[in-house]
């Protein structure tokens, strides 16, 4: 049975807090917790996630002493879902960050991202550099590199195949909310580690998906990304970045990894043999652990 609300209220043992905050030009829904004194991590959620995606990083976060804020990013779950394609270009999803730390009275943040929610937290970086205080990024590659080897390499153009079959009009909507969205389903548990996604999980995920709008706006990511791309003004991440991989991507070609410290001037790489793209989920507690560590250091 779905449950009716995808708010704060679904980790009712944490003390969450779920808010409206103002984005570039939208209105994002966010969970809030921790001291509001405390130093603020921005946690960033990916395709087909909502907050929910950050569950098992919060608490541990708050106990290590952060104010954490984790959004539905604009067109997500219970944030609002503008109508066109040009609305989820990669500035506005980025602007979209540096409001939601304005928000909280502060002039920057640790921002960490997955899948796409890494995408802007890149980008973020390379962008509003002074916005970003520590970076954490979870199997995603630096823009450069990635745009690299769709240009070059035939075998990470064949992953990214969904990509351009997300261009089509309503076709791809229709094809993942078919099976009561089977096809999402099979993306996420289908390719994690056993246990990762329980039942439950998928419900609360499924009542996301359903919500009016949401999953053209998820898909819309996909078509802005190809039909207005841009680059960022520089392409070296000064910034203290930690880039987490799950070896067993099977949508990213994990030579990316290494690639992208090449753009950081202080970069890490932790690589997770056995893990696959939601790194996040399979090796929550380790995952947790470094960005505790990372976030912690002077």
């Amino acid at each position: 049975m779905r449950t009716a609300r995808t708010d704060a209220s679904l980790l009712p043992a944490l003390d969450l807090e779920s808010t409206v905050r103002a984005g570039h030009d939208v209105g994002l829904h966010a969970v809030a917790a921790g001291d509001p004194d405390d130093p603020l991590v921005v946690l960033l959620h990916g395709f087909p996630e909502f907050w929910y995606g950050w569950r098992n990083q919060i608490e541990p976060l708050v106990e290590a002493g952060f104010r954490v804020l984790v959004p539905d990013q604009r067109g997500y779950n219970l944030s609002e879902k503008p109508g066109r394609v040009w609305d989820y270009r990669i500035e506005a999803l980025s602007r979209d960050v540096v409001e939601l730390i304005r928000g909280e009275d502060r002039e920057s943040a640790h921002v960490v991202g997955h899948d796409w929610g890494g995408a802007v937290a890149w980008d973020l970086a390379l962008r509003y550099p002074d916005a970003v205080d520590r970076l954490g990024i979870c199997n995603v590659p630096h823009p450069s590199v990635f745009r690299r080897h769709l240009r070059s390499n035939w075998k990470q153009l064949r992953k990214s195949w969904y990509a351009f079959y997300f261009q089509l009009p309503w076709l791809p909507e229709l094809g993942c909310r078919r099976g009561n969205y089977a096809a999402l389903e099979k993306a996420m548990r289908g390719r994690a580690a056993p246990g990762s996604f329980t039942d439950r999980d998928l419900d609360r995920y499924r009542e996301a998906w359903s919500k009016s709008g949401a999953l053209t706006a998820m898909l819309n990511w996909y078509r802005a990304a190809v039909r207005h791309r841009t680059t960022p003004p520089r392409e070296i991440v000064a910034q203290p970045t930690a880039v987490i991989w799950g070896e067993e991507d099977v949508a990213l070609e994990a030579d990316m990894a290494p690639e992208s410290l090449a753009y950081c001037e202080d970069g890490r790489l932790e690589r997770f043999p056995g893990a696959s793209h939601w790194v996040p989920h399979d090796r929550a507690e380790a995952v947790t652990a470094l960005l505790v560590e990372h976030l912690s250091a002077e």
